[in-house]
């Protein structure tokens, strides 16, 4: 068997830089090769449902991620709440590498791509939204109080993307992770 020329890490990766400054709609197969370093043939040949099913992989990837590193932190009953809440968002500031980035959820969500992914961008939000909420009662907090926050953190993640980047100024971001740690850490 012949080896992979592209590591399917580096494919996937590609394309979601692609789908994330494009969004759905606008990213072309020639910008989804470029990107992945293959062949409009060999991007066929890997994803035979097309764009559709690049798009799915790179939203599959990225739950397995988000789920590994930020909700097993947020989850992991063997640390103290605090410290597991600080190690999310720390986890989360290298998923949008610091403000930098856009969320997935956001460049699928626009134009057509609601329509096809809003099955799994209603998933993952909700995942967050859990797992959030566990933190908040893990933090002493009354659960409709956070369910509430968990909320708010939902809207201040992805706000403060937004506002970043129309400002281009990603202390924005990252005050937003240090307001979101006082919030559930003051007494």
């Amino acid at each position: 068997m012949r080896p992979q020329k592209v590591l399917d890490i580096e494919i996937l990766k590609g394309l979601t830089e692609v789908f994330r400054s494009k969004g759905y709609e606008g990213a072309s197969l020639k910008e989804l090769s470029e990107a992945t370093g293959l062949k409009k043939a060999s991007l066929y040949h890997r994803f035979p449902n097309g764009k559709q099913e690049m798009a799915d992989a790179v939203l599959n990837h990225l739950d397995g991620w988000v789920n590994d590193n930020i909700f097993q932190s947020l989850l992991n009953t063997d640390l103290e709440p605090q410290i597991r809440l600080q190690n999310a968002l720390n986890e989360i500031s290298a998923l949008y590498d610091r403000g930098n980035e856009t969320c997935i959820f956001r460049a699928l969500s626009m134009q057509g791509g609601i329509e096809l992914f809003e099955e799994q961008i209603n998933k993952g939000m909700n995942d967050w939204l859990c797992a959030f909420k566990e933190i908040g009662i893990a933090l002493k907090l009354r659960p409709k109080e956070a369910e509430q926050k968990a909320l708010q953190v939902l809207i201040d993640i992805q706000g403060s993307l937004i506002v970043t980047k129309g400002l281009g100024d990603i202390s924005i971001f990252e005050n937003t992770l240090q307001n979101i740690e006082y919030n559930y850490l003051k007494e």
